[in-house]
Order: C-alpha cells, then structure tokens, then sequence
C-alpha cells in the first residue's frame, strides 16, 4: 500500500497523531487504527489518550471471561502486571508466553484458550472467531463493548495502574543477543526472582525488567515497569 504521511504501524504514537488529533476535535467514542495489513490495531479513547496492547486486551478479557469464566488469557512477555492482575480479578487465569504471532496461536490452541493478545497490537479471538489476528474483526469487538454505554477510559480505568518505560531497543548482531541474554540469565537467576519464557523478565511485587533477544532483527528488546516512578527508575539500574 501507499502511505505517504508515516508508517502504517498502530502503536507508534507520532504515527496515530493525526487520529490522536481527529478524536480530540470530534465528539466521537474512540479513534481505531490498523496496520498496513490489517492484523494490528491501536486504539484511542474518548479522551484521546492511547489505549496500550496490553490495556486493550484487559479490556477484551472483562467481556471473554463474563461468558467463560476461569478461561486462560495469553499474553506475551512485554505486557504489564495491571494486565496479570485484572485478569485473575475477573476470574481469569492469565498465561504468559513467548512474543510472536504464530506462537501466540499454536499455544491458544493448546490450551484452549479464547482470547490473546501482544503488546504489538495483534489481538486474537477464538471466542466467537477463528483464533487469528484481525484487526477488523477486533474493532467490531471493541464497538460492541462499548455499545453498552461503557466509556473506553472508564474501562481502561479498572485496570491496574503501573509506570512503564516504552520498548527499548539496542542494536547488536544476531551471534550476540543470544548470548548476551544467556549471560544476564546466568548473573540474575541467583539473586532474583526471573522467567525466562523469551528472554529474561526479572520479577518484583511491584514491577519488573525484561530482556530479550528479537525474533527478527539483530536487536535486544528491554521494557521496565513499576508501581511509581520512583521505583521504575531503580529498576532500570539495577
């Protein structure tokens, strides 16, 4: 396709400013955006604040899991503790995996799961669907939930609130990100509590740290989270 202003990528936010800006000026229930082939959504509030992957997917979870109760909801590595939490408070059983798309499937489908979700804004539903990541048929999703009356902050709202950094991203070569990953895995494994599903994610009470080696690029990927910032900020240099 052709996109001349910006890339189509939904979870960037200077590439949704126009969409951020339309709904500003308009009297509208959300702004949604897809990617270039229409896999990925993003997501804007009434209030023009960015509704994140994993804060959508909560949002998605509350409806799933008011007809399944106890189903499991997957995510990926990078996605917050607010998400974990809202999950099981809905009655849920929340299941980290491995970031990636195809993995992301085949383990819905091993474990029966009706509904996962990536920070990337690929969204699956095999709750009244076909187990894939549609953007389309996700805004559709999204559109019904709303109907109710539910404003999309004050469904945002419920989920528990952490600071995060955005997606670090370092270069290096692909020989290197493995190994460095193994070499941090080895240092903190004996002092920390880690999961090491993809990558390292060393987990606190009240937040983490994630490294990982990407699927696709000779890059190491790092997110941090915390209850306050003050507490991100230590986690980030430990």
């Amino acid at each position: 396709g052709n996109f001349p202003n910006h890339l189509a990528d939904p979870t960037v936010v200077e590439h949704i400013s126009t969409l951020i800006n339309k709904v500003k000026d308009s009297d509208v229930a959300c702004g949604i955006g897809f990617d270039g082939d229409g896999d990925r959504i993003g997501v804007i509030d009434e209030n023009a604040g960015v509704i994140w992957g994993d804060v959508l997917l909560a949002i998605y979870a509350e409806d799933v899991l008011k007809r399944m109760p106890g189903a499991k909801i997957i995510f990926e590595v990078k996605c917050s503790k607010g998400l974990i939490e809202r999950i099981k408070e809905l009655g849920g059983i929340p299941l980290m995996y491995k970031t990636g798309h195809s993995l992301i499937k085949a383990k819905m489908k091993a474990e029966n799961s009706p509904l996962a979700g990536e920070m990337s804004g690929h969204v699956f539903f095999a709750d009244r669907y076909y187990g894939f990541d549609d953007a389309i048929y996700a805004s559709l999703r999204l559109l019904e939930i709303i109907s109710s009356g539910n404003k999309l902050s004050e469904l945002a709202a419920r989920v528990p609130k952490y600071f995060a950094t955005p997606e670090i991203r370092i270069e290096t070569t692909d020989e290197k990100k493995f190994k460095i990953v193994e070499k941090l895995k080895a240092e903190l494994s004996g002092s920390y509590k880690i999961i090491d599903i993809d990558g390292v994610r060393v987990d606190f009470p009240d937040g983490w740290g994630l490294i990982r080696a990407s699927n696709t690029q000779p890059v190491l990927v790092l997110r941090f989270e915390a209850k306050t910032k003050q507490r991100l900020e230590e986690i980030r240099n430990l």
